[in-house]
């Protein structure tokens, strides 16, 4: 990853762009260890969102790499009204072009930064750096900068969630070398499936079995809802965002998939749009992954979503509840998805609505490839409700057959 670090250095931004616990910070720190160039390092706080701190911040950085670069500026900056921002902005580019060697500029945790003058100058600086000059941005969500015009231009080096997440074998070095435990190839593929290679996630796992010493319990029973990876998806992710998208993100985690229109009828709030949102959430990799190149359909992280489910319950009542799946079941029939259909009915406990999409439209749906799910839910049924509707006594028996 370090040497996609180094290639990638003739153009001019380098984006890495993650959810938390990706090791972004760390990744670029060993990398800058050993680059050969010379670095100066932003790490950036809610309060730079004010532009004027911002640059402050920016100039006393390259400050580390040449002396009293800036003075003139930072001094500008603090007058009662200091000239136009596109004035300061030129003038720093004509200072930073005096710095002969090539180097990086750091901007870490651009996510903290919410100020559209910020983005502003940020993208005048980007269209006008000297050559001598990297930038690199570590971030939780994509900045707001036309990043497909950079791409497009091969000017843009972007590692995403997909390229961070540990593989197989660097799951095994981190967590039987590094966190010094012996676990077997089984247990680790096991824990590298859960995580979805999430570092964060692994490490977290690495201390769980630290302290209990005893992996073969652990591992199976290793989800969202385990307390370590609780405490820190609602702390890091979760209860910093709006409460309109924590509303999203809880009642629409009972699907399996998510598209627009889906998640429109689920949510059934006109005022949301949820393509939009869907959109919104992946530029801010909040732990959805897409499922296509026309961003159609996502889902989200494992791990996650047993974070939301488990919110979600403690959130709504089981009425409240069942109504989503209800909502969730007639999309799914309408577009012609009834295996779908019928599993969320299953969910809703709609007892009559479940048993009219098993017997489907001439052929039962444990005959199209729904013969498990199928008699999960008969098995479950009491008798008497069985009863009442002989057919499902038929269906059970076939399903039975189908499965033997």
């Amino acid at each position: 990853m370090t040497e996609r670090l180094s290639k990638g250095c003739y153009r001019k931004l380098t984006l890495i762009s993650a959810p938390a616990g990706y090791g972004k910070t760390t990744l670029v720190s060993e990398w800058l260890s050993s680059c050969g160039r010379a670095t100066a390092w932003i790490s950036l706080e809610e309060g730079d969102s004010e532009l004027t701190r911002f640059l402050t911040c920016w100039i006393t950085s390259l400050q580390t790499l040449k002396e009293n670069i800036g003075e003139g500026i930072l001094a500008v900056l603090q007058t009662p009204q200091p000239p136009p921002t596109e004035w300061i902005l030129t003038a720093l580019l004509q200072e930073i072009s005096a710095i002969s060697s090539p180097f990086i500029l750091v901007l870490d945790d651009y996510h903290a930064v919410k100020s559209e003058a910020v983005d502003a100058a940020l993208l005048f600086m980007l269209n006008h750096f000297p050559s001598q000059m990297h930038l690199v941005i570590t971030t939780r969500e994509d900045p707001n900068i036309p990043l497909a015009r950079f791409r497009v231009r091969d000017q843009l080096n972007e590692l995403r969630a997909a390229d961070l997440r540990f593989t197989f074998s660097e799951s095994e070095d981190f967590l039987n070398n590094g966190m010094s435990l012996e676990l077997s190839g089984d247990q680790i593929a096991s824990l590298e499936s859960r995580t979805e290679g999430w570092i964060a996630g692994l490490h977290l796992a690495a201390l769980s079995i630290q302290g209990d010493r005893d992996a073969v319990q652990l591992i199976p029973s290793f989800n969202g809802r385990h307390h370590f990876v609780l405490d820190y998806l609602v702390e890091e992710v979760l209860d910093r965002q709006p409460m309109a998208v924590q509303a999203f993100l809880l009642r629409t985690s009972i699907l399996e998939r998510l598209c627009g229109s889906l998640c429109d009828d689920v949510m059934f709030d006109e005022s949301v749009s949820s393509n939009e949102t869907l959109l919104e959430l992946e530029r801010k990799n909040l732990f959805v992954v897409p499922l296509d190149h026309e961003r159609r359909w996502y889902r989200y992280h494992h791990l996650f979503v047993d974070l939301l489910r488990k919110r979600l319950q403690e959130s709504l009542d089981d009425s409240h509840i069942a109504e989503l799946h209800r909502r969730a079941s007639a999309w799914y029939e309408h577009n012609g998805y009834e295996i779908e259909a019928f599993r969320h009915a299953v969910e809703s406990n709609d007892m009559d609505r479940a048993a009219l999409l098993l017997e489907g439209n001439g052929m039962p749906l444990h005959l199209r490839g729904a013969a498990s799910i199928s008699l999960n839910w008969l098995a479950s049924l009491p008798a008497a409700e069985l009863n009442a509707r002989p057919a499902l006594w038929v269906m059970y028996g076939s399903a039975l057959l189908s499965t033997s």
